[in-house]
Protein backbone atom coordinates (compact mmCIF):
# COMPACT_ATOMS: atom_id res chain seq x y z
CA UNK A 1 0.00 0.00 0.00
CA UNK A 2 1.00 3.25 -1.24
CA UNK A 3 1.47 6.75 0.53
CA UNK A 4 0.65 8.31 -2.34
CA UNK A 5 -3.03 6.04 -2.33
CA UNK A 6 -4.06 8.54 -0.29
CA UNK A 7 -3.13 12.18 -1.57
CA UNK A 8 -5.76 14.55 -3.12
CA UNK A 9 -5.11 18.19 -3.96
CA UNK A 10 -6.61 20.94 -1.29
CA UNK A 11 -7.17 24.42 -2.81
CA UNK A 12 -4.77 26.50 0.78
CA UNK A 13 -7.49 28.62 0.87
CA UNK A 14 -9.95 26.02 1.76
CA UNK A 15 -8.10 25.62 5.26
CA UNK A 16 -9.62 27.27 7.91
CA UNK A 17 -7.52 29.64 9.55
CA UNK A 18 -10.10 30.83 12.30
CA UNK A 19 -13.33 29.36 14.01
CA UNK A 20 -17.01 30.26 13.01
CA UNK A 21 -18.47 32.40 14.88
CA UNK A 22 -20.26 29.48 16.72
CA UNK A 23 -19.23 25.97 17.63
CA UNK A 24 -22.22 24.30 16.27
CA UNK A 25 -22.20 26.53 12.74
CA UNK A 26 -19.89 24.22 10.89
CA UNK A 27 -21.15 21.85 7.89
CA UNK A 28 -21.41 18.60 8.14
CA UNK A 29 -20.67 15.84 5.62
CA UNK A 30 -22.39 12.09 5.84
CA UNK A 31 -20.35 9.57 4.05
CA UNK A 32 -22.40 6.08 4.22
CA UNK A 33 -19.33 3.53 4.41
CA UNK A 34 -21.32 0.86 2.92
CA UNK A 35 -22.70 2.36 -0.60
CA UNK A 36 -20.32 5.54 -0.87
CA UNK A 37 -23.27 7.62 -0.51
CA UNK A 38 -22.64 11.63 0.58
CA UNK A 39 -25.21 13.72 1.56
CA UNK A 40 -24.22 17.43 2.80
CA UNK A 41 -25.82 18.70 5.91
CA UNK A 42 -25.18 21.17 9.18
CA UNK A 43 -23.53 19.96 11.80
CA UNK A 44 -26.59 21.41 14.03
CA UNK A 45 -28.35 18.61 12.65
CA UNK A 46 -26.26 15.61 14.13
CA UNK A 47 -28.88 14.73 17.04
CA UNK A 48 -31.65 13.93 14.07
CA UNK A 49 -28.89 11.90 12.06
CA UNK A 50 -27.98 9.29 15.50
CA UNK A 51 -30.77 7.20 17.03
CA UNK A 52 -32.25 7.35 20.36
CA UNK A 53 -29.58 4.35 21.84
CA UNK A 54 -26.29 5.41 20.16
CA UNK A 55 -23.51 6.47 22.55
CA UNK A 56 -21.36 8.98 22.24
CA UNK A 57 -17.84 8.92 23.11
CA UNK A 58 -15.71 11.85 23.60
CA UNK A 59 -12.37 12.74 24.40
CA UNK A 60 -12.03 14.59 27.50
CA UNK A 61 -8.37 15.98 27.25
CA UNK A 62 -7.24 19.28 28.12
CA UNK A 63 -4.67 20.92 25.46
CA UNK A 64 -2.18 23.03 27.51
CA UNK A 65 -1.16 26.24 26.14
CA UNK A 66 2.12 24.31 25.63
CA UNK A 67 4.51 26.96 23.88
CA UNK A 68 6.74 29.20 25.53
CA UNK A 69 9.68 31.15 24.79
CA UNK A 70 12.75 31.79 26.75
CA UNK A 71 16.62 32.58 26.63
CA UNK A 72 19.64 30.71 26.93
CA UNK A 73 22.63 31.89 29.00
CA UNK A 74 24.12 33.83 26.28
CA UNK A 75 21.14 35.59 25.23
CA UNK A 76 20.05 33.28 22.37
CA UNK A 77 15.93 32.54 21.96
CA UNK A 78 14.75 28.97 22.54
CA UNK A 79 11.87 27.87 21.93
CA UNK A 80 9.85 24.67 24.38
CA UNK A 81 7.01 23.32 22.60
CA UNK A 82 5.60 20.41 25.02
CA UNK A 83 4.92 16.72 24.16
CA UNK A 84 4.52 14.87 26.84
CA UNK A 85 3.93 15.82 31.05
CA UNK A 86 6.69 13.28 32.70
CA UNK A 87 5.98 14.22 36.49
CA UNK A 88 5.08 17.53 38.26
CA UNK A 89 8.34 19.46 37.04
CA UNK A 90 9.34 17.12 34.38
CA UNK A 91 8.77 17.20 30.46
CA UNK A 92 9.86 15.89 27.17
CA UNK A 93 9.88 19.13 25.08
CA UNK A 94 10.58 20.34 21.41
CA UNK A 95 13.44 22.61 21.98
CA UNK A 96 14.08 25.70 19.12
CA UNK A 97 17.21 27.08 18.97
CA UNK A 98 19.96 28.24 16.59
CA UNK A 99 22.42 26.31 18.49
CA UNK A 100 20.57 23.85 20.75
CA UNK A 101 21.61 23.91 24.63
CA UNK A 102 23.71 21.59 25.86
CA UNK A 103 22.51 18.66 28.79
CA UNK A 104 22.52 20.44 31.94
CA UNK A 105 22.12 24.74 30.68
CA UNK A 106 19.92 26.55 32.00
CA UNK A 107 17.11 28.52 29.71
CA UNK A 108 15.86 31.55 31.29
CA UNK A 109 11.61 31.19 30.88
CA UNK A 110 9.16 34.77 31.43
CA UNK A 111 8.06 35.00 35.43
CA UNK A 112 11.43 34.56 36.27
CA UNK A 113 11.34 30.72 36.08
CA UNK A 114 14.38 28.51 34.86
CA UNK A 115 14.46 25.15 33.35
CA UNK A 116 17.54 22.66 32.84
CA UNK A 117 17.84 20.63 29.94
CA UNK A 118 18.56 17.53 30.37
CA UNK A 119 18.99 13.72 28.62
CA UNK A 120 17.73 13.70 24.65
CA UNK A 121 15.21 10.85 23.90
CA UNK A 122 15.12 11.12 19.76
CA UNK A 123 14.01 14.40 18.79
CA UNK A 124 13.08 15.47 22.52
CA UNK A 125 14.46 16.72 25.02
CA UNK A 126 13.72 16.41 28.74
CA UNK A 127 13.96 19.64 30.67
CA UNK A 128 13.00 20.22 34.77
CA UNK A 129 11.81 23.00 35.94
CA UNK A 130 11.76 25.27 39.26
CA UNK A 131 8.48 24.57 39.55
CA UNK A 132 5.60 22.80 38.65
CA UNK A 133 4.70 22.52 34.93
CA UNK A 134 1.07 22.78 34.55
CA UNK A 135 0.39 25.81 36.61
CA UNK A 136 3.29 27.63 34.89
CA UNK A 137 2.11 26.91 31.59
CA UNK A 138 -1.19 28.05 32.17
CA UNK A 139 0.20 31.50 33.29
CA UNK A 140 2.83 31.85 30.71
CA UNK A 141 2.41 29.32 27.70
CA UNK A 142 1.25 29.67 24.20
CA UNK A 143 -1.94 28.01 22.59
CA UNK A 144 -0.07 25.79 20.11
CA UNK A 145 -2.08 26.05 17.60
CA UNK A 146 -1.43 23.59 14.58
CA UNK A 147 0.93 24.47 11.87
CA UNK A 148 -1.41 24.89 8.73
CA UNK A 149 -2.70 27.58 10.63
CA UNK A 150 -1.00 30.95 9.34
CA UNK A 151 -1.42 33.31 12.37
CA UNK A 152 -0.29 33.65 15.67
CA UNK A 153 -2.25 32.45 18.52
CA UNK A 154 -4.94 35.17 19.81
CA UNK A 155 -6.84 34.91 23.72
CA UNK A 156 -9.79 33.59 21.71
CA UNK A 157 -8.37 30.47 20.76
CA UNK A 158 -7.72 29.55 24.72
CA UNK A 159 -11.12 29.25 24.84
CA UNK A 160 -12.30 27.77 21.00
CA UNK A 161 -8.77 25.77 20.45
CA UNK A 162 -10.62 23.77 23.34
CA UNK A 163 -13.64 21.44 23.61
CA UNK A 164 -16.24 22.12 26.34
CA UNK A 165 -16.01 18.78 28.18
CA UNK A 166 -11.89 19.23 28.44
CA UNK A 167 -10.83 18.03 32.17
CA UNK A 168 -7.82 16.41 32.27
CA UNK A 169 -4.73 19.13 31.25
CA UNK A 170 -1.86 16.97 28.61
CA UNK A 171 -2.81 17.57 24.92
CA UNK A 172 -0.81 19.66 23.17
CA UNK A 173 -3.24 19.45 20.10
CA UNK A 174 -6.91 19.14 20.53
CA UNK A 175 -9.02 16.52 19.49
CA UNK A 176 -10.88 18.89 17.02
CA UNK A 177 -14.26 16.64 16.18
CA UNK A 178 -14.85 17.72 19.88
CA UNK A 179 -14.58 21.42 19.22
CA UNK A 180 -17.87 21.45 17.38
CA UNK A 181 -20.22 20.28 20.91
CA UNK A 182 -21.49 23.59 22.73
CA UNK A 183 -23.43 23.05 25.90
CA UNK A 184 -26.81 23.27 24.25
CA UNK A 185 -26.04 20.63 21.35
CA UNK A 186 -24.72 18.28 24.35
CA UNK A 187 -27.92 19.14 25.94
CA UNK A 188 -30.16 18.55 22.84
CA UNK A 189 -28.60 15.10 22.30
CA UNK A 190 -29.13 14.13 25.92
CA UNK A 191 -32.95 14.84 25.42
CA UNK A 192 -32.87 12.55 22.80
CA UNK A 193 -31.79 10.24 24.46
CA UNK A 194 -28.15 9.78 23.64
CA UNK A 195 -25.76 8.89 26.52
CA UNK A 196 -22.56 10.32 26.49
CA UNK A 197 -19.07 8.91 28.08
CA UNK A 198 -15.60 10.04 28.35
CA UNK A 199 -11.98 8.41 27.39
CA UNK A 200 -9.03 10.58 27.48
CA UNK A 201 -6.15 10.03 24.91
CA UNK A 202 -3.36 13.14 25.03
CA UNK A 203 -2.82 14.36 21.56
CA UNK A 204 0.75 15.08 20.85
CA UNK A 205 2.43 17.32 18.50
CA UNK A 206 3.23 13.11 16.35
CA UNK A 207 -0.69 14.04 15.29
CA UNK A 208 1.00 16.74 12.50
CA UNK A 209 3.85 14.34 12.20
CA UNK A 210 3.65 13.23 8.01
CA UNK A 211 3.24 9.32 7.24
CA UNK A 212 7.57 9.25 5.55
CA UNK A 213 7.53 5.61 4.74
CA UNK A 214 6.46 5.27 0.86
CA UNK A 215 4.93 1.63 2.13
CA UNK A 216 2.30 2.69 4.30
CA UNK A 217 3.09 -1.33 6.61
CA UNK A 218 6.46 0.32 7.26
CA UNK A 219 5.56 3.29 8.91
CA UNK A 220 5.76 3.51 13.09
CA UNK A 221 3.23 5.75 14.19
CA UNK A 222 4.24 8.09 17.21
CA UNK A 223 2.90 7.05 20.83
CA UNK A 224 -0.04 8.63 22.69
CA UNK A 225 -0.91 7.96 26.58
CA UNK A 226 -4.24 7.25 26.58
CA UNK A 227 -6.75 6.16 29.52
CA UNK A 228 -9.97 3.95 29.44
CA UNK A 229 -11.88 3.49 32.45
CA UNK A 230 -14.60 0.32 33.66
CA UNK A 231 -17.15 2.80 34.20
CA UNK A 232 -16.47 3.48 29.96
CA UNK A 233 -16.26 -0.19 29.53
CA UNK A 234 -19.40 -0.58 30.89
CA UNK A 235 -21.32 2.47 29.24
CA UNK A 236 -20.61 0.85 25.70
CA UNK A 237 -21.90 -2.58 27.32
CA UNK A 238 -24.74 -0.94 27.99
CA UNK A 239 -25.19 0.42 24.73
CA UNK A 240 -24.75 -2.86 22.57
CA UNK A 241 -27.41 -5.04 24.76
CA UNK A 242 -30.59 -1.85 23.70
CA UNK A 243 -28.63 -2.43 19.93
CA UNK A 244 -27.07 1.26 19.86
CA UNK A 245 -23.98 2.28 18.05
CA UNK A 246 -20.80 3.35 19.84
CA UNK A 247 -20.10 6.95 17.72
CA UNK A 248 -16.68 7.88 18.47
CA UNK A 249 -16.04 11.55 18.58
CA UNK A 250 -12.70 12.25 16.54
CA UNK A 251 -10.28 9.66 15.47
CA UNK A 252 -8.38 10.01 19.00
CA UNK A 253 -11.35 8.21 20.50
CA UNK A 254 -11.71 6.03 18.04
CA UNK A 255 -7.75 5.04 18.22
CA UNK A 256 -7.97 4.62 22.02
CA UNK A 257 -11.54 2.33 21.94
CA UNK A 258 -9.84 -0.08 19.14
CA UNK A 259 -6.24 -0.22 21.03
CA UNK A 260 -8.43 -1.14 24.35
CA UNK A 261 -10.20 -4.34 22.38
CA UNK A 262 -7.11 -5.56 20.90
CA UNK A 263 -6.86 -8.47 22.99
CA UNK A 264 -10.21 -9.30 21.49
CA UNK A 265 -12.48 -8.03 24.39
CA UNK A 266 -12.65 -4.32 25.39
CA UNK A 267 -11.48 -4.00 28.90
CA UNK A 268 -9.80 -0.68 31.20
CA UNK A 269 -6.72 0.72 29.65
CA UNK A 270 -4.13 2.93 30.86
CA UNK A 271 -0.74 3.41 29.21
CA UNK A 272 0.82 4.28 25.58
CA UNK A 273 -0.65 3.12 22.26
CA UNK A 274 1.40 2.49 18.92
CA UNK A 275 -1.44 1.41 17.15
CA UNK A 276 -1.87 2.39 13.61
CA UNK A 277 -5.06 1.66 11.54
CA UNK A 278 -4.94 1.56 7.65
CA UNK A 279 -7.22 -0.16 5.21
CA UNK A 280 -7.85 -3.93 6.24
CA UNK A 281 -7.85 -3.11 10.10
CA UNK A 282 -10.55 -4.63 11.43
CA UNK A 283 -12.52 -2.31 13.83
CA UNK A 284 -13.66 -4.14 17.14
CA UNK A 285 -15.84 -1.49 18.66
CA UNK A 286 -16.11 1.85 16.87
CA UNK A 287 -19.77 1.81 14.75
CA UNK A 288 -19.63 5.38 13.65
CA UNK A 289 -17.21 8.53 13.80
CA UNK A 290 -17.76 11.92 14.16
CA UNK A 291 -14.37 13.25 12.64
CA UNK A 292 -13.02 16.50 11.00
CA UNK A 293 -11.28 16.69 7.65
CA UNK A 294 -7.52 15.20 7.31
CA UNK A 295 -4.30 16.40 5.91
CA UNK A 296 -3.04 14.30 2.66
CA UNK A 297 -0.95 11.31 2.91
CA UNK A 298 -1.61 11.67 6.90
CA UNK A 299 -2.06 8.77 9.21
CA UNK A 300 -5.11 10.24 10.29
CA UNK A 301 -6.78 9.96 6.96
CA UNK A 302 -5.92 6.56 6.54
CA UNK A 303 -8.01 5.73 9.58
CA UNK A 304 -10.92 7.42 8.09
CA UNK A 305 -10.01 5.05 5.22
CA UNK A 306 -9.31 2.19 6.92
CA UNK A 307 -12.92 2.41 8.03
CA UNK A 308 -15.09 3.92 5.29
CA UNK A 309 -13.29 2.62 1.97
CA UNK A 310 -10.55 4.49 0.65
CA UNK A 311 -12.53 4.81 -2.70
CA UNK A 312 -15.47 6.01 -0.86
CA UNK A 313 -13.22 8.39 1.60
CA UNK A 314 -11.23 9.71 -1.15
CA UNK A 315 -14.66 10.45 -3.32
CA UNK A 316 -15.92 12.21 -0.33
CA UNK A 317 -13.20 14.65 -0.26
CA UNK A 318 -13.21 15.34 -3.50
CA UNK A 319 -16.75 16.69 -2.92
CA UNK A 320 -16.19 18.32 -0.27
CA UNK A 321 -13.19 20.67 -2.04
CA UNK A 322 -15.93 21.09 -5.03
CA UNK A 323 -18.02 22.26 -2.43
CA UNK A 324 -16.18 24.61 -0.57
CA UNK A 325 -15.83 22.71 2.83
CA UNK A 326 -13.62 23.63 5.66
CA UNK A 327 -10.44 21.89 6.02
CA UNK A 328 -8.89 20.34 9.53
CA UNK A 329 -8.62 21.76 13.05
CA UNK A 330 -11.40 25.07 12.90
CA UNK A 331 -12.93 23.41 10.14
CA UNK A 332 -16.15 21.45 8.69
CA UNK A 333 -17.21 17.69 10.16
CA UNK A 334 -17.91 14.45 8.55
CA UNK A 335 -20.25 11.59 10.23
CA UNK A 336 -18.57 8.42 8.93
CA UNK A 337 -20.28 4.98 9.17
CA UNK A 338 -18.42 1.65 8.46
CA UNK A 339 -17.96 0.01 4.96
CA UNK A 340 -18.69 -4.22 5.26
CA UNK A 341 -15.39 -5.27 5.22
CA UNK A 342 -14.23 -2.79 8.38
CA UNK A 343 -16.75 -5.12 10.95
CA UNK A 344 -14.78 -7.56 12.73
CA UNK A 345 -15.70 -9.29 15.48
CA UNK A 346 -17.56 -7.21 18.15
CA UNK A 347 -15.67 -6.37 21.70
Amino acid sequence: MQRSDFSYDLPPELIAQAPLPQRRASRLLVLDGASGATHDRLFAELPQLLAPNDLLVFNDTRVLPARVFGRKATGGRVELLLERVLAPRRALVHLRASHKPQQGAEIELPGEARARVGARAGELVEVELDRELVPYLEAHGETPLPPYIARAPNAADRERYQTVFAREPGAVAAPTAGLHFDTAMLDALAARGNERTFLTLHVGTGTFAPVRSAHVEEHELHAEWLEISAATCAAIERCRAVRGRVVAVGTTSVRALETAALGGKLAPFAGDSRLFIYPGFEFRVVDAMVTNFHLPESSLLMLVAAFAGRDATLAAYQHAVAHRYRFFSYGDAMLVTPQAAARGGRA
